[in-house]
This record gives structure tokens, sequence and C-alpha cells, in this order.
């Protein structure tokens, strides 16, 4: 006969996944066992069994249920009141309250997503393309000359998210910035900035290119030379 769900089942599958993330964050995927999740959770290696057939099946299911609260809230964000800085500024602010508590789950995300199954893993990247398409598509509202460069707009829309993920390395909670004042930083940053940063990257590309067809150039002339 199948083992029947408790009430509280889900709570405990939360628990398990949160003392999880934590183990994997300090001792990393590969170091951390089953036993060790048991006896972190306090349960037998048996009910953990109850709960996941596998480590793979907890490091897949708190990704997912990590990421796919990131898409609610930014989606959520993303139909905030206001013009496009303010949605831009709403998005950046909610990822920061999200991620609030979640550093052990960032972590885990960032090192051990690629550890999975590549169907598994697959999933949960279409979640993190999610992710990126609703930011840059905030950003594309905000600063609409990055409209017309398409192939900035990916640069632009990792280098903003690369200064709300990994403000973890240095954010201390109630000392110095809020979260809320750092969204409004780093957004304006990114709309203020964005248009000379382009220019300026455009600028150098076009100079770069010219020295290169210039040095390929060289030993052609050098050969006609000889001749």
């Amino acid at each position: 006969m199948a083992r029947t769900r408790a009430n509280d089942y889900d709570q405990k599958r939360l628990g398990i996944l949160s003392r999880s993330a934590k183990l994997f964050a300090e001792h990393g995927y590969t170091g951390t066992s089953i036993t060790m999740i048991a006896e972190a959770c306090g349960v037998s290696k048996a009910l953990m069994y109850h709960y996941y057939r596998s480590k793979d099946a907890v490091l897949f299911d708190l990704l997912a249920d990590h990421l796919q609260h990131l898409v609610g809230v930014v989606e959520a964000a993303a139909h905030t009141d206001g013009d496009a800085n303010e949605r831009l500024f709403a998005i950046a602010a909610a990822l920061l309250e999200a991620y609030r508590g979640a550093d052990a789950e960032h972590q885990v995300q960032i090192s051990s997503l690629k550890l999975l199954p590549p169907e598994q893993q697959e999933e949960l990247k279409a979640l993190e393309r999610k992710l990126v398409s609703l930011m840059s598509d905030a950003i594309s509202a905000a600063i609409p000359a990055a409209t017309a460069r398409p192939h900035l707009l990916k640069p632009l829309t990792m280098s903003l998210f690369g200064m709300l993920n990994w403000h973890y390395l240095w954010f201390r909670e109630g000392k110095g910035l809020s979260r809320e004042t750092y969204a409004r930083m780093v957004t304006t940053l990114m709309v203020a900035g964005a248009e000379q940063a382009m220019d300026a990257t455009e600028g150098d590309a076009k100079t770069a290119s010219g020295a290169a067809r210039k040095k390929s150039a060289r030993p052609a002339a050098a050969v006609a030379r000889r001749a």
C-alpha cells in the first residue's frame, strides 16, 4: 500500500530544501550526502527517501522552486504602475527582496545547476532565460537606444544581473545601503550611462576591427613586394 502524505508534507519538503541548500553551499553538491541532509533535517534516511528518491531530485526541486519564485516576483514587478524607469527599478528591487535569506539557493544555482542531468538542466535554464527575457524587455523600454542595438542589449542585461546577483558577496543587512536603495543605484547607473557605454563600446569595436584588417593586410602586401 502506498504511503499517504502527511498534512504537513509540503512544509517539511520546503524545510528539506532549505537545509539542503545550506549544505550544498557549504560543502558543495558532491560533498553532501543524503545521510547528511537527513541528519540536518532530524529525520531518518528512510523517511528522507519518502520525500526525495535521490540527491539529484533534491537539487532539482530546490532550484526549480527558487527560479519559479524569482520568475513570479519579476513578472509581478514588470506590471508595476509608472514609467519604464520605475518598472525597471521595481524589477531590480523585487529581485533583491526575493534574494533575502536565499543566498545559499543563489550560490547553489550558480555552482551546481550544471551537475544535473541534461534534461533537468534544460528545464531550469528555460526559467533562467525567462528571467533574462523579462529584464531585457524592461531595459529596452527604459533605454530605447538599446532596442536599436540588439547586439548590445544582452551585455547590458547581463551586466545589470551581475550587479544584482553578486551583491551577496559584500552586502550586509542593516549596514550601509538598503536593498531598495541599492536597486535604485544600479538601475540609475544603467539608465543614465547605457547610451554612452554603448557608444564607447561600438567605437572600441570599430577601432579593433580596423586594426585587425590592417594586420591581416600586411602579409599580403609583403608577398606582393617580394613578387
